[in-house]
């Protein structure tokens, strides 16, 4: 049998998923945004995907050092310049993975 302390904290959780999601939406539909603000928007989510991947790229063990010679590091440069010249995100990935085992064998 749940109890209702359970109910509530499973209730209040999902509430507080979700008004951040909806309330944005609901505002804002018919709305325009002035084009500054959705330009900085949309360098959002490039922001969030550095902010994750950086520190799991130059740093490692305990406690977090500075490795430029981390393997993840070594093929993540070139598969960058791979995804930025071809713009293939199947030949990117390919590239990424094929860099990845390489340098686990070598390193």
């Amino acid at each position: 049998m749940v109890s209702s302390e359970y109910l509530a904290v499973i209730f209040g959780m999902g509430l507080a998923t979700f008004l951040p999601r909806w309330l944005p939406l609901v505002y804002l539909t018919n709305r325009n945004l002035p084009s500054w603000l959705v330009e900085w928007l949309d360098l959002i989510p490039a922001a969030i995907l550095s902010a994750l991947l950086l520190p799991e790229l130059v740093t490692g063990g305990v406690p977090r050092t500075l490795d430029f010679l981390r393997p993840e590091l070594l093929a993540a440069v070139p598969t960058f310049l791979v995804a930025i010249f071809t713009k293939s995100l199947g030949g990117t990935v390919v590239i990424g993975m094929l860099l990845f085992w390489l340098s686990g064998k070598f390193f």
